[in-house]
């Protein structure tokens, strides 16, 4: 059945601050000298290592209010504030999206006071996760990422960001608790944050949660409305697949490598390992078989998908990657091509991937006008897709889905076209996040559900 979001919207203010411990300074009866090894703490050497990788980030946003009547009140400006983690040399930025959503121009300043105007590449409403790109001189340090599944409860975190503009600002805490669900309001729903005391700030929203070792383990998002010392942060293991996809969209993999990557941490160090390979696919055609551990592309070694999805970035069609596998614990050198393109049969046959909504997902689907949009919905959502009907006994019937519903999302993408539609579908690991998770609006309420679909290989296009 569709779930309504039944918590009571709430809108996530910081709470007061009633004391700063300031990071490095802290004073003892019998002071170290300036520059001892006594001074140089975990907790100093986590920062020195991160921050060069934390940018700060500001804007300037039209904000105007909706009338009843649909009607928009004169508009007026709002300055924001944000935080950016460098995720690539060449300038790829994560942050949140709501810390760029609608800003004209997004300014960012790096740590040693460099200034940048970006754009906004990539992004995710439904995680409220986004990539923006600055053009650096020279390329910049990366944040060293680290993983979320074996995150304690109680041990020791630093969170680095924009505080109330106050830039890079340190807080330490520890993590409270795992797996919170918040939500902020009734568009914008978290599920699965890490909950820590550290002092999370408006400013914040985009900067690393880091480890005692420097490592980035989550993404501050949010603070608690009227209390002391909790805040929310996004488990970097979830950007890590969201950020992955939203490059891997930018990078033109939607030309089907058909290559699926294990997930997470590799136990065994380096490397990513194959998951499965598509027979015809370029994966197939350059030898890699499934356990394969693909341990570097051309000169760069791989640690998380992300990797393998950067190093995809700005290449052109009919490009050859270097690789190096680890195949029964011995190198073996393949090569793997670059396509060029899109794909053509996403573009090209609309008509067959609508019939295939309606066979699979049992709704006939149909694009809401932009301005229409816009004009009679009040939510971050950019656009949908109206359901005109459904198919009785379909899993969209059984989920409670309506004719008149708006689709805005499946699973971590939006769902505006039917290109994005066949984008999710066509996905080689789609059956790996079935029951797959719908977003639709329904008189300005955002349920959910989940609708338990699978694409078998006869309903591959």
């Amino acid at each position: 059945m569709v779930f309504r979001l039944t918590c009571s919207p709430t809108s996530l203010r910081p709470a007061a601050v009633t004391c700063a411990l300031s990071l490095g300074l802290f004073c003892m009866a019998a002071a170290p000298m300036p520059g001892s090894e006594l001074r140089q703490t975990p907790i100093v050497l986590a920062i020195r290592s991160a921050t060069p990788s934390i940018v700060n980030i500001r804007g300037e946003k039209t904000v105007a209010e909706t009338t009843q009547y649909g009607d928009s009140d004169p508009a007026r400006r709002v300055n924001g504030m944000g935080t950016g983690v460098v995720i690539d040399p060449r300038g790829y930025i994560v942050t949140n999206h709501h810390v760029v959503k609608g800003v004209r121009q997004i300014l960012v300043t790096s740590v040693d006071g460099q200034e940048y105007i970006a754009t906004l590449t990539a992004h995710d409403p439904v995680t409220d996760l986004a990539i923006i790109k600055i053009s650096p001189r020279t390329p910049l340090p990366v944040i060293t990422l680290g993983s979320s599944a074996d995150l304690m409860l109680g041990e020791t975190v630093i969170a680095v960001g924009n505080a109330y503009g106050y830039e890079n600002t340190v807080t330490q805490g520890i993590i409270s608790q795992l797996h919170r669900a918040v939500q902020v309001s009734d568009a914008q729903f978290y599920e699965d944050l890490i909950q820590t005391d550290a002092s999370i700030n408006p400013g914040n929203s985009g900067g690393p949660l880091l480890n005692i070792d420097g490592e980035m383990i989550g993404l501050n998002v949010a603070v608690r409305a009227g209390a002391q010392g909790i805040g929310f942060a996004i488990p970097i293991d979830k950007v890590l697949r969201v950020v992955s996809n939203l490059v891997a969209e930018q990078a033109g993999c939607r030309q089907r490598f058909g290559i699926v990557l294990e997930e997470g941490p590799n136990p065994k160090g380096d490397g990513l390992t194959v998951k499965s390979v598509d027979t015809g696919s370029l994966a197939k055609e350059a030898g890699l078989e499934p356990g394969d551990c693909i341990v570097r592309i051309n000169d760069d070694r791989l640690h998380n998908p992300l990797d393998f999805h950067r190093m995809l970035l700005g290449r052109s069609g009919g490009e050859a990657l270097q690789m190096v596998v680890e195949r029964d614990g011995k190198p073996v050198e393949l090569k793997l091509a670059v396509s060029a393109g899109a794909s053509e049969t996403m573009e090209e046959s609309s008509e067959d991937w609508s019939n295939l909504a309606w066979e699979v997902l049992g709704v006939e689907l149909e694009p809401v006008p932009r301005d229409v949009f816009r004009r009679k919905y009040r939510t971050r959502y950019r656009g949908g897709l109206t359901v005109q009907r459904v198919r009785p006994g379909s899993p969209a019937a059984e989920q409670g889905i309506l004719a008149g519903d708006i689709l805005v999302g499946m699973h971590i993408w939006e769902t505006i076209t039917m290109k994005n539609v066949a984008y999710i579908m066509s996905r080689p690991d789609f059956d790996q996040f079935t029951p797959v998770k719908f977003y639709i609006l329904r008189d300005n309420d955002v349920l959910y559900g989940h609708l338990p679909v699978s694409m078998k290989p006869t309903q591959q296009l």
